[in-house]
């Protein structure tokens, strides 16, 4: 499945600036009555915006937010959300690792006898797999 942005209103996107900047704050300060203040000016800021009804100037303060936002970010920040958009290295990132197949090459033969259909399968699906390699077809 192809991955599409969807499309998302002017009210979305300020939504969106918002919440990655109170987070933002949260990063910067460690005790909890100093991150409220800084989040209650912050709101402050936003409201004060929040009447501007043309689109050209309601545009321009989402850029120059963007911007802010951008400029001030922090080199660790610390919230992190595994759903977050676009945010790679989130707490969920990799967190499940798929093993490669060789590692099962590597079991000892009576931890194989546990599951002597599985590996009887795995060993002619790697010959089949070897043979078609030699003959070719999978370049």
């Amino acid at each position: 499945m192809v991955y599409a942005p969807e499309l998302r209103t002017h009210a979305q996107n300020v939504c969106t600036l918002y919440k990655k900047a109170m987070r933002q704050v949260e990063s910067y300060y460690c005790a909890r009555n100093v991150v409220r203040y800084q989040q209650v000016i912050l709101r402050s800021r936003f409201d004060a915006n929040k009447s501007v009804t043309d689109g050209k100037d309601q545009r321009r303060l989402y850029r120059v937010g963007l911007h802010e936002l951008f400029m001030t970010q922090h080199p660790v920040p610390i919230a992190k959300f595994p759903r977050s958009i676009g945010i790679a290295g989130g707490v969920a990132y990799a967190r499940v690792v798929q093993p490669p197949d060789w590692v099962l090459d590597y079991w000892h033969p009576l931890e194989k006898a546990q599951y002597p259909e599985y590996f009887k399968r795995r060993e002619t699906r790697k010959c089949q797999y070897i043979d078609k390699w030699e003959k070719g077809e999978l370049m």
